[in-house]
C-alpha cells in the first residue's frame, strides 16, 4: 500500500490513540511488524503546542519508519497552521482526526463532531491539503449515529479535496466504542472513492483482520485497542496474511524482555511522568491478549502505587522471578 510518495511495508497499521500511541509505543510496534504507527492526536490550538503533553507528542526526529502525525481542531486555517508546524518538526504526512468521539473534543466541534458539518469538513481538508507537501490523510468514523451514516458523503468530499488515504473506523461518534464494528459502511466507502481505504475497528486477531479486508475489500487494517499491552499483534496478523498460518505466540521470555525494554523507554522518554504513564501499559502486558501471564491483581495495585522509576524495574524484575518459580 502507498500513501503519496511513501511505500509501506505492510497493510497493517497501528491507530492513533491519544495518551497510548507515544513514540516509546510507535517504535515498538514498528520494530514488531506494523507497516505504519500514527502518533496520537495533537490540538491544532497553538495555545498549547509548549506544553510538557504536547511537546511530547511534537517529538518526531527518532521516529521509526514513515512518520505520520494526526491533528485536531475545526479551524480551518489553524488546521493548516498545525499542519505545516508539524512538518516542520519532521511529520512526513499528516492525519486529520474526523473519528474520536470523546466529548472534550467534541464539544469544540472538533473529531467526529464534524461528520455533521460536511461543508466544515470540506474547508478544513482542502485547508490543510493547500498548506503542505507532504500527503494528507483522514480517519472518520461511519457517521455521527446509527441513523444518520454519512460516510460514504464524507469520503467522497475527501477524494474531492485530496486526502490520499481514509481510514474508517466501523462506529458512528454515538456508539462510541460499545456494541460491534459494522463494516458494510466501509466496504461501500470503498466502492465508492478510488484513494486507499483503512478499516479500523475490533481488528483483534489475525483470523478477524483477514476477514474485514475480504469483506470490506479495504487496501489496509487499522489495529487499536488490540494492540494495547500485545504489540506483537501485528507480526502475527502480517504473518497470517501472507501465509494463512498462525504465528507463534510470544514466548515469556520475549513478553519479559519486551516489558523491560518499553519501562525502560517511558522512564526516559517522559522523565519524571514516566511511572505514571507506565502504569496502564503494564497493566494491559499482564491482561487481555497475553493470556499466558498470570495476571496479579495485587502487583499491578502494589506497582501502582510505586513513583520511583528504578522502583518499577526492581518490582517488575520481582514479578518475573516468582513467575520462573511457579
Amino acid at each position: 500500500m502507498r500513501i503519496g510518495p511513501y511505500q509501506l511495508e505492510n497493510n497493517v497499521i497501528l491507530a492513533p490513540m491519544a495518551g497510548v500511541t507515544d513514540l516509546p509505543f510507535r517504535r515498538l510496534c514498528v520494530e514488531l511488524g506494523a507497516g505504519l504507527a500514527v502518533s496520537e492526536m495533537l490540538s491544532s490550538n497553538p495555545l498549547v503546542w509548549q506544553t510538557d503533553k504536547s511537546r511530547a507528542r511534537m517529538v518526531h526526529g527518532d521516529e521509526p519508519g514513515i512518520r505520520s502525525v494526526q491533528i485536531a481542531g475545526s479551524d480551518p486555517e489553524l488546521m493548516a497552521l498545525a499542519a505545516q508546524h508539524n512538518v516542520a518538526e519532521g511529520a512526513q504526512i499528516i492525519d486529520i482526526n474526523m473519528g474520536c468521539p470523546a466529548k472534550k473534543v467534541n464539544k469544540k466541534l472538533a473529531g467526529s463532531a464534524l461528520l455533521q458539518e460536511p461543508e466544515l469538513v470540506q474547508r478544513i481538508l482542502r485547508s490543510v491539503v493547500a498548506a503542505v507537501d507532504v500527503p494528507v490523510t483522514l480517519k472518520i468514523r461511519t457517521g455521527w449515529a446509527p441513523e444518520h451514516r454519512n460516510g460514504v458523503e464524507i469520503a467522497k468530499i475527501a477524494e474531492q479535496a485530496g486526502i490520499q488515504a481514509l481510514a474508517v473506523h466501523g462506529r458512528t461518534r454515538a456508539c462510541m466504542y460499545k456494541g460491534s464494528a459494522e463494516y458494510d459502511t466501509i466496504r461501500a466507502i470503498k466502492q465508492a472513492i478510488s484513494i486507499p481505504v483503512i478499516a479500523n475497528g475490533d481488528v483483534t486477531t489475525p483470523q478477524k483482520a483477514h476477514e474485514v479486508l475480504h469483506y470490506t475489500g479495504a487496501d489496509a487494517v487499522m489495529v487499536g485497542r488490540g494492540a494495547q499491552g500485545n504489540p506483537w499483534i501485528f507480526r502475527e496478523i502480517v504473518h497470517f496474511l501472507q501465509t494463512g498460518k498462525e504465528h507463534a505466540p510470544p514466548t515469556g521470555a520475549e513478553i519479559a524482555h519486551v516489558m523491560r525494554r518499553h519501562l525502560h523507554a517511558l522512564h526516559k522518554f517522559y522523565g519524571a511522568r514516566g511511572p505514571r504513564i507506565a502504569r496502564k501499559h503494564i497493566g494491559w502486558y499482564l491482561q487481555g491478549n497475553l493470556q499466558h501471564i498470570d495476571s496479579s491483581e495485587q502487583f499491578k495495585r502494589d506497582f501502582n502505587a510505586i513513583e520511583d522509576p528504578q522502583q518499577q524495574l526492581d518490582a517488575l524484575e520481582t514479578y518475573f522471578v516468582n513467575l520462573d518459580e511457579r
